[in-house]
């Protein structure tokens, strides 16, 4: 849209900079827009403070936006001071609300709390401006992972916008609820809700809006693999964050865009699109973006057998989504969490299968060592972060073994002294392969110490008792019983009663409660079998 200006002769009215402004602002030109904000306020008089409020508060959205946080705190203070020194309520409503975004992002949650509803207190009962507010106070609850009060919250905020008969505001309204509706899997209902957003956005001729609705309906198109649509959706909206200078709205496309090329089978685009969206957040301090995205990377390199990549990759992930229990980015950090433990444990398995593939009586080991480790772990009352490591460990424990000779992994007959001990350096051989990768767990005392004996008789380090960690001797004794009940290349797998009769006899390998325990679970399960 083209904006003009009439009888130039006249003086300039504040009201009609600011008017002008707003149209740029709609329009995506932020330069103009900030430019007649800034003209705006210079054209106030001790009479304009409710245009000069409003005027402040406006232009700090746009540095918001651009990430120019401090910038953006000074000008909502100013407005706020500008707002009660007229003791109009709802300007005040607005700044207060404002703020209040700031906090939210900066993760502090009680003062974005506090400060949403003293806003909704201050609002009078304004519909458009409680529409605002309540969608933020739905925002909030999202991040909290409460999407039946976040789903509330955005339906009151589409009432008040339709009860004001504001348009823009309904369009927020239905973007918000596309975006529950995707995070709950209502596919149908996300894509209507985006759908409606989209329109409103084009009507109004609203870009930005119209860029996060292509840049989440494309989600939409990914998870139901569509992903020419998603491709061609993400595109777009990564058009319309570069013309706005939105460089973390683009860090998003680009993640989409590198989703979208994984799935298609094209990993050099995927890996460029995904490092170039990590980048970008890195560069903007969006720690939810970086970490996002760092992830998908890390799914690509699992796809591509890159295991060592993806590992690191998914640790500096799950190092920056703990950073989010300080510094909240709008996101449910414990779901996401979960989903990132999920692909670590797809990637280690995977991993562990990989490398039992070359042998055919070993295939499995690792899967049922797992099991049984994690049966022996609640056995001795572990928590289930303590089991998830367990378990983790017990799929990369021999991860080593990829260094080990074939013809000595499938060797029919006994190791000569020189194949053995080539055999009993696969821990330091595991050791090495994940030298350059850092754990949220505590993994590698397992990978190191699963064959060291309590009676000092094992191997590499030939530690003895309490000098061996609990973990590596929950996984040695699940190891020699599913070594001693699976069929070998140099011999046939035993009955279950004598091998746990042997194990009896060599008690002294291990701590008397890992034995305890490790009895205990083989009494009550044996999984896999």
């Amino acid at each position: 849209m083209t904006v003009t200006r009439t009888d130039t002769s006249q003086p300039r009215h504040p009201a009609a900079a600011l008017q002008e402004a707003r149209q740029h602002d709609r329009g995506g030109r932020h330069a103009e827009a900030m430019h007649g904000y800034q003209e705006a306020i210079d054209l106030c008089r001790p009479g304009d403070g409710a245009i000069r409020a409003e005027a402040l508060r406006r232009l700090g959205v746009i540095h918001h936006l651009r990430t120019e946080h401090a910038r953006a705190r000074a000008l909502y203070e100013e407005s706020l001071a500008a707002s009660a020194a007229l003791a109009d309520e709802p300007l005040m409503a607005e700044a207060v609300n404002a703020l209040a975004g700031l906090a939210l992002e900066a993760g502090d949650i009680p003062a974005a709390r506090d400060g949403f509803q003293r806003a909704l207190a201050l609002a009078g009962g304004e519909p458009i401006l409680v529409a605002r507010i309540e969608q933020n106070l739905g925002i909030l609850a999202n991040i909290q992972g409460q999407l039946s009060a976040a789903l509330d919250h955005y339906e009151r905020s589409l009432a008040a916008s339709r009860a004001s008969g504001d348009d823009r505001s309904c369009a927020i309204a239905y973007h918000n609820l596309g975006m529950i509706c995707s995070d709950r899997t209502l596919w149908d209902d996300a894509e209507a809700y985006f759908r409606e957003s989209l329109a409103i956005a084009e009507r109004l001729d609203d870009v930005h809006l119209q860029g996060l609705c292509l840049l989440n309906y494309s989600e939409v198109h990914v998870a139901r693999q569509r992903y020419d649509a998603a491709r061609s959706s993400a595109e777009a909206a990564l058009a319309i964050f570069d013309r706005l200078g939105a460089r973390l709205d683009k860090a998003d496309a680009y993640k989409i865009l590198g989703i979208v090329f994984r799935e298609t089978g094209r990993p050099a685009l995927a890996e460029a699109r995904l490092r170039a969206a990590i980048e970008l957040a890195s560069g903007n301090r969006s720690v939810l973006s970086e970490a996002e995205a760092s992830r998908e990377l890390a799914r690509l390199y699992q796809d591509m057998g890159r295991n060592q990549d993806a590992l690191r990759l998914l640790n500096v992930a799950h190092r920056l989504f703990s950073r989010l229990d300080a510094r909240v980015d709008l996101v449910d950090v414990a779901g996401k969490v979960l989903d990132l433990e999920s692909t670590y444990r797809s990637v280690v398995r995977n991993w562990g299968r990989s490398i039992e593939s070359a042998d055919t009586y070993t295939f499995g080991h690792c899967e049922r060592v797992a099991e049984y480790a994690v049966a022996v772990a609640r056995a001795m009352g572990l928590d289930d972060e303590r089991c998830t490591t367990v378990r983790l460990g017990a799929y990369l424990h021999d991860v080593g073994k990829v260094r080990v000779p074939h013809e000595i992994l499938n060797k029919t007959g006994g190791l000569t002294d020189e194949e053995l001990v080539i055999m009993q350096r696969h821990p330091m051989y595991g050791l090495e392969l994940l030298a350059s990768v850092e754990f949220p767990w505590d993994l590698k005392p397992i990978i190191r110490w699963h064959h060291e004996k309590y009676d000092g008789s094992g191997y590499p380090d030939r530690l003895r008792g309490d000098e061996i960690p609990l973990d590596p001797q929950i996984i040695c004794i699940v190891d020699v019983y599913d070594a001693l009940t699976t069929t070998r290349s140099y011999r046939a797998a035993m009955p279950r009663e004598a091998a746990l009769a042997e194990m009896r006899a060599s008690r002294r390998w291990w701590r008397p409660d890992v034995f305890d325990a490790f009895m205990r679970s083989v009494a009550r399960e044996t999984p896999g079998r």
